[in-house]
């Protein structure tokens, strides 16, 4: 067994990664096998490995776990038997009474417990994703390059900015389109979660 090789091309490194192809991975776990004093070292490479991932960790968005969480909830009700449905697209005439038919859902509902923000999927395709969401305190800047953010209030009220300076104060029944290649953030200015039906629909960059 060749361990110079090994260690001379970085074989444990980039076993761990990934970055091997099928040869050079038998080559390494049967390395691995013959030669404990490897098992030592391929540990001490990953610990290595975790400790400056941890150092170089960079916190995620607000609202990617709670959208993550969104998704995987509508993919377990579908694989339950729930049918998909496609709710209207959201536009300058949209009323709150187009979702009336998911709203008054009972497993649509908020829950009693999340932290700043909670959503429902309600319908998906490859175009658009249409959601029931709600945010306890806001959002915070995004920019979409090829996704076009669409938003009709529910309940609750809200402010969202674009660039820092354009304001748009939202009530129920209000709609609000982002233009690509904006900088928005939105605060709630209600006492309650700002509840409201929510667009994604992706668009050439």
């Amino acid at each position: 067994m060749d361990i110079a090789k090994i260690r001379n091309e970085a074989l444990l490194e980039r076993y761990i990664i990934g970055d091997v192809n099928p040869q050079e991975i038998q080559l390494v776990e049967q390395a691995l096998h013959e030669l404990p004093e490897l098992k030592t070292e391929l540990q001490e490479i990953e610990h290595s490995y975790m400790l400056y991932a941890q150092a170089n960790a960079i916190e995620p968005d607000p609202t990617t776990k709670p959208f993550l969480m969104t998704f995987l909830n509508y993919t377990e009700r579908l694989k339950a038997g729930e049918a998909p449905s496609f709710p209207p697209a959201l536009n300058e005439n949209s009323k709150i009474e187009d979702y009336k038919a998911w709203l008054d859902r009972s497993d649509l509902k908020e829950p009693a417990e999340y932290d700043a923000m909670y959503g429902h999927i309600i319908g998906h395709t490859e175009e658009r994703t249409n959601l029931i969401v709600w945010l306890r305190y806001g959002a915070p800047d995004e920019t979409h390059t090829d996704e076009q953010e669409k938003f009709l209030i529910i309940e609750g009220s809200c402010t969202i900015t674009f660039d820092d300076k354009e304001q748009h104060h939202l009530k129920p029944g209000d709609y609000l389109a982002i233009p690509l290649h904006v900088s928005h953030r939105i605060e709630v200015t209600s006492d309650v979660p700002c509840k409201v039906i929510l667009e994604r629909k992706k668009v050439a960059a």
